[in-house]
């Protein structure tokens, strides 16, 4: 495997110097932000690997219309699996002889009760936005390190940053993708692989559509009044679409600004948010004075440059 993936990167790399196309691995590409990504990052002549799961069955008429896009191959990954994330990463490197971005932008909405939530459902949400982000990472690292570039992209959201009651589960799963990218970020950008973290707003997406609640219906009488208010929310996110309409396509277009900046040149976050972007923009300009004064203080300055 070695042998061959040196003679690959020979291979990619020439490949890469005539035309500067990269090859780019993008996890639940079967709706919403991964849709609108692989189409997005297709069309600049990319090749991209687009996954989901289920391609001879749910997503089957998904996997086909996106198959038949230049540019672009499906495979079936299911992201919770290590065999089938690891597999599929190798199987790319193999081909393509390198591997240049991932986008971890696989995952399904939760609202409800906290209380409703029991470990297996919170097992559930972490597996499916952290471990699995992590999996196609832990794959893909050593070619990249090997290479002395990459792009990791993890998808993590407003929600990051600041935790919403009532989607306490989702919020805290994409707070472990903020801390899981943000120490990465400073680990592995002097080997040349840079990790960069979306933070979406709210959009009209499919990923509503997935949303899922905690599956302990009992507590959900001792809450009274409060436990109505989920639904409020979804009421009140209406009407913000409605008023703002927020377009998916910031998010791709987001993903290849990335992409098409030059390594080193990337910011850890990019919000994408025209509703209520500033909110998050505010707090992640007075934290990166203090997380710089933090690195500092521990003799980590020379990760800043």
């Amino acid at each position: 495997m070695v042998a061959i993936v040196q003679q690959g990167l020979l291979l990619c790399e020439t490949i890469k110097q005539q035309s500067m196309k990269k090859v780019v691995f993008i996890t639940g590409t079967n709706s919403g932000f991964g849709w609108l990504t692989a189409h997005s990052v297709a069309a600049l002549g990319h090749t991209v690997y687009a996954t989901m799961r289920d391609t001879e069955g749910k997503n089957k008429d998904k996997a086909i219309a996106l198959g038949n896009v230049p540019n672009i191959t499906v495979l079936d990954v299911a992201v919770t699996n290590n065999q089938s994330v690891t597999e599929a990463i190798n199987g790319i490197i193999e081909k393509e002889g390198c591997i240049d971005v991932v986008v971890n932008n696989a995952g399904y909405f939760g609202g409800g009760l906290a209380e409703s939530y029991t470990t297996e459902d919170v097992q559930e949400m972490f597996d499916v936005h952290v471990t699995a982000a992590w999996r196609s990472i832990k794959a893909a690292l050593p070619t990249m390190r090997h290479q002395g570039e990459g792009l990791i992209i993890n998808i993590s959201s407003g929600l990051g940053r600041f935790s919403a009651p009532f989607m306490t589960i989702y919020n805290a799963a994409k707070f472990a993708v903020e801390g899981l990218s943000e120490g990465l970020h400073y680990e592995v950008r002097p080997l040349g692989v840079d990790v960069a973290i979306i933070e979406p707003g709210a959009f009209p997406t499919d990923i509503f559509g997935k949303t899922k609640t905690g599956s302990d219906n009992e507590v959900v009488a001792g809450y009274g009044e409060l436990a109505n208010i989920p639904a409020k929310i979804g009421e009140g996110m209406g009407q913000l679409f409605e008023a703002v309409k927020p377009n998916p396509q910031l998010v791709a277009d987001a993903i290849v600004q990335l992409i098409e900046t030059p390594k080193g040149q990337r910011p850890l976050r990019t919000v994408v948010d025209p509703a209520t972007g500033s909110f998050t923009e505010t707090a992640n300009q007075a934290v990166k004075v203090q997380y710089d004064n933090f690195l500092t203080a521990f003799g980590m300055q020379d990760l800043l440059k």
